[in-house]
């Protein structure tokens, strides 16, 4: 990790801007789940990982209470994040299919997974002002990657954050504003930018119903990978 990204890291990680997100990580992390009662908990704010050469980023909402939040890494030890591991493992952008803890070995090739809001929400629902407050890390993480070529947007509110994301990264606003949908491209042409492709989030709610199976967010990041290189 270059040490620009590794400073990031851990300011990020010791954030405490929002009160209510702070008291509610905290919380969880002392009176944890009872399947993780012998776990220690991250409890704090989680910073993206990945490749920092990748051309590709994946853009979640947030820390999962009894995911990220206990690991300290996105998407890693909870349902949704087994979904999407699985997917960029298949699709070459991960070197292992699982991911169960912060410290197993997982590598991501050509990608950085991070999240519009770094620290676990109540009801995985954070508000506009915390949303809002959040937003400098992303603008910060992404200026020290390569150049992002796309953005893979997990669910309608990382849409919504990548658009923001742009104007604070003064990129121009498009016009209309696109609308997020699975597998939805918009490029951003002469106004200058990564794309932006929608997928529904791997969320249990949209797996265990069916509306986002393996084929489907397989075909998202071979998507991905041809807008980043070509082909």
């Amino acid at each position: 990790m270059p040490p620009e990204l590794t400073a990031l890291r851990e300011e990020i990680e010791g954030c405490r801007a929002c009160p209510r997100l702070v008291e509610w990580r905290e919380q969880v992390a002392r009176e944890k789940r009872r399947a993780f009662a012998d776990q220690e908990y991250w409890g704090r704010p989680v910073a993206g990982f990945g490749d920092p050469a990748a051309p590709i980023v994946v853009l979640g909402l947030a820390p999962a209470a009894h995911g990220a939040n206990r690991t300290g890494r996105i998407f890693t030890g909870d349902r949704s994040g087994d979904f999407l591991f699985a997917s960029m493992w298949r699709t070459g952008l991960a070197n292992q299919p699982t991911s169960v803890a912060r410290d197993d070995d997982l590598r991501l090739t050509d990608a950085w997974i991070t999240a519009a809001v770094r620290c676990a929400p109540p009801a995985n629902q954070p508000s506009p002002a915390e949303r809002d407050t959040c937003l400098p890390w992303s603008v910060a993480e992404l200026a020290l990657l390569a150049p992002t070529r796309v953005v893979v947007c997990l669910g309608g509110f990382a849409w919504d954050a990548a658009l923001r994301l742009r104007r604070a990264m003064d990129l121009p606003a498009p016009r209309p504003k696109p609308r997020f949908g699975h597998d939805v491209l918009w490029e951003p042409g002469e106004l200058g930018g990564p794309a932006l492709l929608g997928c529904f989030h791997p969320s249990q709610q949209n797996t265990f119903t069916g509306k986002l199976t393996e084929p489907m967010i397989d075909a998202v990041f071979e998507h991905a990978k041809r807008l980043a290189f070509g082909g």
